[in-house]
């Protein structure tokens, strides 16, 4: 007999991080449907920015779903039932944040298309809006947005004025400000389960390590974006508070701590299965991460032993331990204030 998912939907908005194919028909360089994006997955290059799975899809799978929730570009009406992925490469929580790449669907445009699916909803429950808002309420609505409002904006000066304009502690603000409306706007459009992911080490992605080598050839993280990246990540958990103590009522969020499960993970990485954490799989250049991962370039015969895949994004084996520690994990340094198993079966 097959099991239930043990909530009806699931609906992903993110970057390249969580992608599946949003990106593959627009005019940008940050897509990833060829070879070898995909080698272990069974589908091959789907879009997805990893060898195989994106810790959307493990968490999904744990979730008890089947089947991995279909991108918005390329989902059959059928399918919006079960949720919808509108994650987008080099998406971020400002508009701007990317275009530095070519086209993808920001934040904002995200929420739009959900705003078209919660509609298309609708009409399949006849036109009744409390049902359908009584459906998507059991839902689980994953976010993970802010790696490219740094990568792709703040600390690209040479394209965008933000840094220079702003204080790390006053972007931060900003940002947050921003996705505090746009979470806002998915609340009063029926999401009341939602699973907020930090932004992670991204000092220390194999692309800054690759410029960050000292003159002994040695790598060292980029500490000034981390810096950055835990203003914004400790405002998130305020923002959270705020949210789960009654500025929205009914709902429920949970904050994935990307920043401290990576750390963990590179401190006690020969227990993870982990050998390689400061190249990509596939790349070029130091780190393999001076270029990213390039077509029909051959990757790193074990997948299992890297941690990232390529200059940005982690590997499968990777993404599989996050996406078990934000669903069952007991660490509250790692999940806030519960993990994404309990968020499912709260009423």
């Amino acid at each position: 007999m097959t099991r239930s998912p043990q909530v009806p939907c699931m609906f992903i908005f993110g970057d390249s991080l969580v992608d599946n194919g949003n990106n593959d028909q627009l005019l940008t360089i940050s897509r990833a449907n060829y070879p070898p994006y995909g080698i272990d997955f069974a589908q091959g290059s789907s879009g997805r920015f990893s060898n195989g799975r994106t810790l959307a899809d493990v968490l999904a799978q744990l979730l008890g779903f089947r089947n991995f929730i279909p991108s918005y570009a390329l989902a059959q009406s059928s399918s919006i039932l079960r949720g919808l992925n509108y994650a987008s490469g080099a998406s971020g929580i400002r508009d701007e944040t990317g275009n530095n790449l070519g086209d993808h669907y920001s934040m904002n445009r995200q929420i739009e298309n959900f705003g078209y699916t919660a509609r298309r909803i609708q009409r399949l429950f006849r036109g009744n809006s409390s049902r359908t808002l009584e459906y998507l309420n059991k839902c689980i609505f994953f976010s993970g947005m802010g790696s490219n409002d740094y990568l792709n904006n703040y600390f690209m000066p040479y394209y965008y004025s933000t840094s220079s304009q702003y204080s790390p502690k006053t972007y931060a603000t900003l940002l947050l400000q921003d996705y505090s409306r746009q979470l806002s706007n998915l609340y009063n459009l029926g999401a009341r389960k939602f699973a907020i992911i930090g932004v992670g080490q991204i000092g220390c992605i194999p692309y800054e390590l690759a410029r960050m080598n000292n003159r002994n050839g040695k790598s060292r993280c980029n500490e000034e974006i981390n810096r950055a990246i835990s203003i914004y990540n400790n405002g998130l958990i305020k923002m959270i508070d705020r949210f789960n103590n009654g500025e929205l009522p009914g709902a429920n969020f949970v904050y994935v701590n990307t920043y401290e499960s990576s750390k963990d993970v590179a401190a006690n990485a020969n227990s993870y299965g982990f050998e390689v954490l400061d190249k990509g799989c596939c790349g070029v250049g130091r780190n393999n991460g001076q270029i990213t991962c390039l077509p029909f370039q051959q990757p790193c015969p074990d997948r299992s032993k890297y941690l990232f895949w390529d200059a940005f994004h982690p590997t499968e084996a990777a993404n599989v331990i996050y996406a078990r520690k934000a669903y069952g994990s007991t660490d509250r340094s790692e999940v806030y204030p519960m993990n994404i198993k309990q968020l499912a079966s709260c009423v």
